[in-house]
């Protein structure tokens, strides 16, 4: 077995999906013709945007669409740098939001989190280094 996917659900997946290209420099790979799943050259696991009202499809009453209006859900994406202060002022540029500026961990990484317009946090770090 191996990680495949991450997958969110979004309100606009186009949008999004031009978002991480312009703020991260991921490529678009494939998205459908009705525009409602695509997915993002990221690395061995592909990132993926589904459209809400395929969460909807796909889980019926229990869906929770996410928010930028609500506090975020706890989890994140993490993407690893070696340019951190650059990339993280590149996704701002792009439209992405700053959540928590960046700041050196005790064991030497370096942090910084932003918000998509749909609310999800992104992390953009530098590698852990060993000990």
């Amino acid at each position: 077995m191996k990680f495949g996917y991450t997958i969110f659900y979004v309100k606009d997946v186009q949008k999004t999906l031009e978002l991480y290209e312009k703020a991260f420099g991921f490529k678009i790979k494939f998205i459908t013709p009705e525009n409602d799943y695509g997915e993002l050259i990221s690395g061995e696991t592909t990132l993926s945007f589904a459209s809400q009202e395929l969460g909807k499809a796909n889980f019926g009453s229990d869906f929770q669409p996410a928010s930028i209006k609500e506090q975020p859900y706890s989890m994140e994406i993490a993407f690893v740098t070696e340019n951190i202060k650059e990339d993280f002022n590149k996704a701002i540029a792009a439209g992405a939001l700053e959540y928590k500026g960046i700041e050196e961990k005790p064991w030497g990484q370096k942090v910084g989190y932003l918000k998509d317009h749909n609310g999800i946090i992104i992390e953009i770090c530098t590698a852990i280094t060993g000990q």
